[in-house]
């Protein structure tokens, strides 16, 4: 059964599809639900997540408790849990990392946030680290919408949100100590390692979404409305114009120089992105709607 304080973060995940407030406005979080170890009864726990390829990555620390959590004894008993991503529901299984596996992908999650290794300081247990593979076939998983307009819009959203998480990194004040590193490189240690966790997501999601399009969505639309041939048309050369300004965004945030121009390379990609964004939703709805 969840604490009591984590219900009401669960319900507000569901309301609006991952996007949080107050403390966890920004967090990188998912709903995972695992089978009781003792009771077999499911339990759901928000619980914090690293990006890792066709994987994702959740690191059991308990807040550096010496006990490890419940949701992570349960998923050693029943591996299968169900992920909610805010946008997408999907069965996955559970893999416990170990040795130089486990080792290497923990310091590159101290990279990105610090706060882990404040965790592991806290405690004599090795704190562990589980991949979470998809089990879905043939896509993401099961999109949480209403509608194929809405699902447009929802995975659109999505996108944005890890946008608006680029640029928020790169808004970020920089202390006087900082600003003293320009020009050795060191500006953008941990800034660069959360910069790439939010590319790698943003990035690998979007071409994932395209190549869907390319080859399910697109030609079932061709085919029940052969009005939008000139749209689709239109948005396949775009797709393929992305997929240049994404690498660009990849380059621009994995090789950063300093910040100012990063900060002007990164809004000029991301204002092109959201652009592609909306003549999609602006050419697809409809069709969907209608």
């Amino acid at each position: 059964m969840p604490h009591d304080f984590n219900q009401p973060i669960i319900d507000e995940f569901r309301a609006n599809k991952g996007r949080m407030t107050g403390y966890f406005e920004g967090a990188r979080l998912l709903l995972l639900t695992t089978t009781g170890a003792r009771t077999g009864t499911p339990h759901t726990t928000p619980v914090g997540y690293l990006p890792d390829g066709d994987r994702v990555l959740v690191i059991a620390s308990a807040a550096g408790s010496d006990r490890h959590p419940d949701w992570f004894r349960n998923l050693v008993a029943h591996p299968q849990v169900t992920v909610e991503s805010g946008v997408f529901t999907y069965e996955a299984r559970a893999v416990v990392l170990t040795g130089e596996e486990r080792d290497e992908v923990f310091a590159r999650a101290v990279e990105a946030d610090p706060g882990w290794a404040a965790y592991q300081e806290k405690t004599e247990r090795i704190i562990p680290v589980v991949a979470l593979h998809s089990l879905a076939q043939g896509g993401p998983g099961t999109i949480n919408a209403t509608s194929f307009g809405e699902a447009i819009k929802v995975v659109h959203d999505a996108f944005r949100h890890e946008l608006a998480l680029i640029r928020a990194e790169l808004n970020k004040d920089t202390t006087a100590e900082t600003a003293a590193d320009i020009g050795d490189g060191t500006e953008f240690s941990t800034l660069g390692a959360q910069l790439r966790v939010n590319c790698l997501t943003f990035c690998q999601g979007l071409h994932n979404h395209h190549t869907g399009e390319d080859t399910v969505l697109f030609p079932l639309i061709a085919e029940r409305h052969p009005d939008s041939t000139a749209a689709l048309a239109r948005l396949r050369e775009e797709h393929e114009q992305i997929a240049t300004l994404v690498d660009a965004l990849r380059e621009t945030l994995t090789t950063p120089t300093d910040p100012a121009t990063t900060r002007t390379e990164v809004n000029r990609l991301t204002a092109a992105l959201e652009a592609h964004l909306a003549y999609e939703e602006q050419e697809l709805i409809p069709l969907f709607d209608a």
